[in-house]
Formats: structure tokens, C-alpha cells, sequence
């Protein structure tokens, strides 16, 4: 029959796609020259998933051996699933279904399978397919020799997987980044698992890894337990190190990892991280224990000398859960047993671990936190018995309309204590009052009052070291008021194909005399003039120290816009009107009645060039206290990035904690070709004992180096890090370690 001829059986189908597995011995992953079996007018969608539709050019039925024979671009459509065959032939007494040349079957899910023959029952459940090639929706290929369907169990013969690309941007063949190869590979739907034997992982063509047997999920519903990518360091303090994650779900919203670390240098260590998700919010608990070596970090200890062993580790839990549409509970904590396992671990290189717990109410016009937080400090010369402790911390503000401005009302309570050491409570309650109007001059002009009274109680006040930081013990008020007025006159004009604004600024702020010193001092000690706080009612970071007397602050903004091209700058001053002597310490640009001159300076051309600049320059000569440069040059595959930091504040050391210092940090990255990159960075002491007499830098003393080369493209990520520490803090040594990354994409569908 040269016609086509449109018939619809009804004999009990299933699925016409075999199922799909992994992995491979010198198959063919190329895609073949057979047409996918696209839908066409002439096969009309089934009516039902029992139903199945086809067409050929041409049908031949034999009645005496009920053979019925379908040539000439064949075309099966059932439940989703369509098949293309030169030739299907159909034995209606033994039930075999046979499809020979070019075959190729597609499932609902757009993974196209490809094969010389397929042999199936007609009810299409189980059935063998010869030379077949599995290209997957998401890109992965699976090739084999043979493949054979029994209850649903897909066997494969002799396969190889590759989730890579196996053409070139030009289209012509070429070896994946890596793939596996098995013998056999078992892939079981019920169990959500993959099995392999005798398997062999590549990469870019040469093996590298021979396994005996192998299990994995399938990447199918729930998942399910199973290793994960090893990562390979090698560093001085530990030695070869070797961590091989495990990770087991325990439903959809929650899972285990826990990860083994082999050192070849110190003992075992093992690492675990548990996470949860719920309808209200999520938390995660993670951490690591092992057992060796504590070197106390406050004393300088030859490398080859036993410390102590003992049970080290670290803690590391957050979490957040939204209850409500006002309220919110939000927890972290990270702690360690002892100050420098977490830098001998390359975990964390900050000296400072917060806990802190809170609970937030927030509408439109009210926000009330209640919260704790609590601080350990990692420093090897710190105590951590003089850590304050902060439980309760509490604060409320509401936002209210009046005199046609805005008031904003609060309520703060503070409980601070130590195991050894200064105790303060305080209490204060405050209001705010902010009128802004624009002139007819076109004049921003802001009318700000404020008041607030304070109660403190302070115990112990003799172990805090800096006398200005105790305040009297016992009980304490405090009575605040001020009155400011901030008046900014913009002008706009146009400017070399672009748009400028400038802006001059004036702010008169006055303030009675204010009770500071009899007050302990807690959260208001790292204070220094900058172009952030250059127009704030109090210059003071915390509540605990209030800028009384009177001044006026004057600067200048500057603003420029053209397509791709922006430029923010800002410069300014201020001067006391009050000759009273002020409780601003010298070093921090507020010493005098003149301040220093602060500024900043903000660069953007498009996204490859970003520039910011600050300075604070001081009144008499100019000298630079505070000198800051951070550039980024390039886009987002290659860029180079530079930091320059000095500070000549010549502030007292027990008054700030943050000595004068000079220093370079440069980073960058090189793309090279599409997938091969290069990137590195670099740190430099540039700190002289003219800058800092208690420094031992020459001027040049390098801090950390990091130089990489990473291969990442769509499947695969390799890489080695080199990296070189100078600073060596107990048994966290100076020298050299080096990173071994290695991640499969899309491993497990």
C-alpha cells in the first residue's frame, strides 16, 4: 500500500522508551542521523493512554502467520511517548514488537533514545534495545551496546555516560570533559538507584578512576544516601588531607551531610551539617570534632613541640523561621574550643565569633526587636572572660505623624555582663521629631529635634582597663536633648553630554552640656570622623556617648550622569562653636574645634570600571590620616581589583584597638579561553615602625598570597589553589597549602 494508512489498536500498552542509566565503554555518544519522532498531522493524538496511533507509508498483514509488517517511516504515538522506525513488525502470537532502522523513541519528558533495533512484548514494558544511544533533556548522553528492560529494572551492556558536550562550538565531534564506563549498569526505579560494574571514570579521555562496583541516585523523586565529590588539600599544619561527603535525605525538606576528613599529619576529623526546611522557615546545624593537638595561642611555641590533646572543634547553627506576618525569630551561632582550631582547619580566618538570637515584630509603622548576643573573641592577647554578654537587648520605635513632620518614638533596654569584669544595665526612652520642607529657592531645609532620657547601673567597674570607659558605679541618669537644622540647595545643569548636580550643605546642630564620662562606656568606643557620620546628629557609633555643644558641619556634594558613566563625590568639615573641653579623643578627626576634612569619591563607568575613594585629611597640613582606594577594573570573566588601605591616626592604643597600618591587596582573574581561567590575590604589610612602633614590618612584609587555574564548563569544574601564609599564630603555621577541587555537573538526574 503506497497510501498511508491510519490505524488504532487497542492492545495493552505501557511505555515505549526504555529507561534511562549511566555510564560507558567506547560507545558512540555522537548524536545519529536519524530524525527525532516529532509529532506530524498524519498521526493524530491518541484519545486515551491505553490507545496507541500510527502511520507508515506502507502496512502488510500475513493472516496465516498473524504478522502484521509496517515499512517506510513509521511513526507511534501513545501516552506521550513517540517512536520513528523504518520498519515495525508486529507478531500478534508470540507478542514480539520489533522496530529496525533509525530507530528513535522520545518520552513526555523530551529524552530521545536511539538505537539500530528494539525488541518488545506488545504490551511494551520490557524488551531489549540494540546499539543504543539516550540523549537527555538536560543534555546527558548515554550510549551501550545493548540495553534490556525486565520489570521495569533497566540493564545496560557495555555503556558510557557523559552529562558534557560531545561537539565543539563548531559543530564537529570531540571528547566529553569526563564520562563513566561500566560493564553492566543496573538502573532501578523503585529504589530510585544506580548500579555499576566494573566502572571507570575520565576525564578528557584518559581514566583516572577504576571502581569495582558503584551506587548512586538516580536524581529521581526523593533521591536517596550516597557519596559525594571528595575534595583533596595539602597543607603544612595538617599535611595531605582528604574529605569525602556522605549525604543522606531524610524526606524532601531534610537531609544529612556528614563528611570524614583524613589528615596525614593529625589526627581524623569528622564533619556534619543537618538541614530543615518548614513552612514557617528553615535552620541548619553544622560542625566538626576531632581530637589532637591544642597549642595555646598566647605563647610563641617551637613547631616541633607537643601541645596539649584534647578535644577540639567547632559549632556552626543559624535559623529563621517567619511566624506570622509581623513576627520573625532569627538564630546563628558559631563557636570553637579554642582560639585557632578554626584558622589550623582553613574553616574561618575571623577573629571574632557571634551568637545571637532575636525576635522581630515589624509593620508599617513600628519595629520591636528582643534579642541576646554573646561574643567570642579569638585574639590570641584577649581574654575571653572580659566578653560582654548581652541578655536581654531590647528596642522599640513607633513612627508617627505630627506638627507635619514625622516623630519617631523608642524604647531601648540594655543588660551587658561579664564572667569577669564590668556589668552595665541601661534604660533610656527617646523621641524624635523631623521636619523637611523645600523652599521656593529650591532649598532642602530639615528641622530636627530631639530628647531622651537615660538610667544606667554599673558594677565592677574597676576591671574595665581605660578609665573613660567605667563611668560611676551604682545608679546614673542622663537627660539628652538637641536641635538641628540641615539645609541643602542643589543645582542642576548640564555638563559635557551629561547632567551635574552640586550641591553645597550647612548643618547647625546645638546641644546642652551632657553628663559622658559619668556613664560606662559599651558601644559607642570605635568613633572617627568619616563621610558617613560627617552630617549625624551624633557622631558617636552607640547610645552610650552623646556629641554635645554646639556646631556647624559644611560640605559640598557633587554629582555627575552621563549613558554608562557616573561620578558621586562629597567633601566636608565641621567646627565647634563651644570652647568647652571635649570628650572627642586626638586621632579621631574631632579632637579640635576644627575637625579634619573628610570625603569620598564614587567612579562607575558602565560594569567595567568601579572606583571608590575615601580620605579624612588633616586641618593644619593636609597630612592623609585616613586613605582608602579600592578599584575594580574589567568585566565579570576577567578583572583585576586593587585595595590600598593607610591610616595615620596616631590614636591611643588603649583607647582603639585598630593601629595604624598600611596596606595592598590585589586580586584578579584571567579568562583564557571559554572554559580555562586563572585568578589570584595578594596581601602586603606595607607598615613601617615610623607608621607603628610596636610593628616588626620592614615596610614590606607580605601577609598571603592565593594563585589558581580552574577549567569549568558546563559539566565539569577542576581546579588547583596555591596559597602561602605568612602569619603564623600557634599551632596554625606559616607556609604553603594547596586546594584540589573537582565537581561533576550534573551528576544524577
Amino acid at each position: 500500500m503506497g497510501a498511508v494508512l491510519h490505524r488504532h489498536l487497542s492492545f495493552g500498552l505501557s511505555t515505549l522508551a526504555l529507561a534511562a542509566a549511566w555510564p560507558a565503554r567506547a560507545q558512540d555518544l555522537q548524536t545519529p542521523p536519524t530524525p527525532p519522532p516529532l509529532a506530524t498531522p498524519d498521526v493524530p493524538v491518541p484519545a486515551n493512554d491505553e490507545e496507541v496511533t500510527f502511520s507508515a507509508d506502507q502496512l502488510d498483514y500475513d493472516d496465516q502467520t498473524e504478522r502484521v509488517v509496517a515499512t517506510g517511516e513509521v511513526r507511534m504515538i501513545r501516552a506521550g511517548n513517540r517512536l520513528r522506525a523504518d520498519k515495525v513488525t508486529w507478531d500478534r502470537k508470540t507478542g514480539d514488537v520489533i522496530a529496525e532502522g533509525s530507530v528513535a523513541v522520545a518520552n513526555p519528558q523530551g529524552d530521545i533514545a536511539y538505537g539500530d533495533s528494539v525488541q518488545l512484548k506488545d504490551t511494551l514494558r520490557d524488551g531489549v534495545i540494540d546499539n543504543l544511544l539516550l540523549v537527555l533533556e538536560d543534555g546527558g548522553r548515554l550510549a551501550a551496546q545493548r540495553g534490556t528492560r525486565v520489570d521495569n529494572v533497566s540493564t545496560l551492556e557495555h555503556a558510557a555516560y557523559t552529562p558534557c558536550r560531545v561537539t565543539d562550538d563548531a559543530g564537529c565531534p570531540k571528547t566529553p570533559s569526563w564520562q563513566i564506563t561500566a560493564v553492566r549498569v543496573v538502573h532501578d526505579p523503585k529504589k530510585h538507584r544506580i548500579s555499576y560494574r566494573d566502572a571507570r571514570l575520565s576525564l578528557f579521555g584518559l581514566p583516572i578512576l577504576w571502581l569495582p562496583a558503584l551506587s548512586h541516585p538516580d536524581g529521581s523523586g526523593e533521591g536517596g544516601s550516597g557519596l559525594l565529590v571528595p575534595t583533596f588539600r595539602i597543607s603544612r599544619t595538617n599535611g595531605v588531607e582528604v574529605a569525602t561527603p556522605y549525604y543522606m535525605p531524610f524526606g524532601p525538606n531534610r537531609d544529612l551531610t556528614i563528611t570524614p576528613h583524613v589528615y596525614s599529619d593529625v589526627a581524623p576529623a569528622l564533619e556534619a551539617q543537618w538541614r530543615s526546611l518548614s513552612s514557617t522557615g528553615a535552620y541548619q546545624v553544622g560542625g566538626m570534632i576531632t581530637y589532637g593537638s591544642r597549642l595555646p595561642a598566647e605563647l610563641s611555641i617551637d613547631p616541633s613541640a607537643d601541645g596539649k590533646s584534647n578535644v577540639r572543634g567547632y559549632l556552626d547553627a543559624s535559623g529563621r523561621f517567619q511566624l506570622g506576618p509581623y513576627w520573625t525569630l532569627t538564630g546563628s551561632t558559631r563557636l570553637a574550643t579554642d582560639k585557632t582550631f578554626l584558622r589550623r582547619y582553613d574553616i574561618s580566618r575571623d577573629d571574632r565569633l557571634r551568637t545571637i538570637a532575636t525576635a522581630e515584630r515589624i509593620d508599617a509603622d513600628s519595629y520591636l526587636v528582643i534579642g541576646g548576643y554573646a561574643v567570642q573573641n579569638l585574639r590570641p592577647t584577649v581574654s575571653q572572660r572580659n566578653q560582654p554578654i548581652a541578655l536581654p537587648a531590647i528596642d522599640y520605635r513607633r513612627r508617627l505623624d505630627f506638627a507635619g513632620g514625622v516623630v519617631e518614638a523608642q524604647v531601648n533596654s540594655l543588660f551587658i555582663t561579664r564572667t569577669s569584669g564590668q556589668d552595665t544595665q541601661r534604660a533610656f526612652a527617646g523621641l524624635r521629631w523631623d521636619l523637611r520642607r523645600y523652599t521656593t529657592m529650591g532649598q532642602e531645609v530639615t528641622l530636627t529635634a530631639y530628647g531622651r532620657g537615660d538610667i544606667y547601673h554599673t558594677a565592677n567597674v574597676s576591671s574595665t582597663l581605660t578609665a573613660s570607659y567605667r563611668g560611676d558605679p551604682g545608679w546614673t541618669p542622663r537627660a539628652i536633648g538637641a536641635l538641628a537644622a540641615d539645609v541643602r540647595w542643589p543645582f542642576a545643569g548640564a555638563l559635557a553630554g551629561g547632567t551635574q548636580i552640586v550641591a553645597p550643605r550647612v548643618q547647625f546642630v546645638a546641644s546642652p552640656h551632657t553628663r559622658n564620662l559619668a556613664i560606662p562606656n559599651e558601644d559607642a568606643r570605635a568613633i572617627e570622623l568619616e563621610d558617613s557620620n560627617l552630617f549625624a546628629l551624633n557622631r558617636f557609633p552607640g547610645y552610650d556617648r552623646w556629641e554635645d555643644g554646639s556646631r556647624v558641619t559644611y560640605g559640598l556634594e557633587w554629582q555627575y550622569d552621563r549613558p554608562r558613566f557616573s561620578v558621586r563625590s562629597i567633601v566636608g568639615q565641621s567646627y565647634r562653636l563651644t570652647r568647652r573641653e571635649t570628650i572627642l579623643p586626638d586621632g579621631t578627626g574631632l579632637g579640635s574645634r576644627f575637625s579634619d576634612v573628610v570625603g569620598r569619591t564614587t567612579l562607575r563607568y558602565g560594569d567595567f570600571v568601579s572606583l571608590t575613594h575615601r580620605f579624612r585629611a588633616d586641618k593644619d597640613g593636609w597630612q592623609l590620616r585616613r586613605n582608602e582606594l579600592d578599584v575594580t577594573l574589567g568585566g565579570r570573566r576577567t578583572y583585576v581589583m586593587v585595595g590600598y588601605l593607610r591610616l595615620n591616626r596616631d590614636i591611643d592604643t588603649a583607647i582603639e584597638d585598630l593601629r595604624d597600618r598600611e596596606e595592598v591587596r590585589l586580586g584578579g582573574r584571567v579568562q583564557i579561553t571559554r572554559t580555562l581561567s586563572a585568578f589570584g590575590s595578594t596581601t602586603l604589610d606595607l607598615t613601617s615602625a615610623a607608621e607603628d612602633p610596636l610593628s616588626i614590618a620592614d615596610g614590606y612584609e607580605p601577609v598571603r598570597h592565593r594563585l589558581g587555574v580552574l577549567y569549568d564548563d558546563e559539566c565539569l569544574e577542576l581546579g588547583v589553589t596555591w596559597r602561602r601564609d605568612y602569619a603564623r599564630i600557634g599551632d596554625a603555621r606559616r607556609g604553603n597549602s594547596f586546594l584540589f577541587q573537582l565537581a561533576f555537573k550534573n551528576l544524577g538526574r
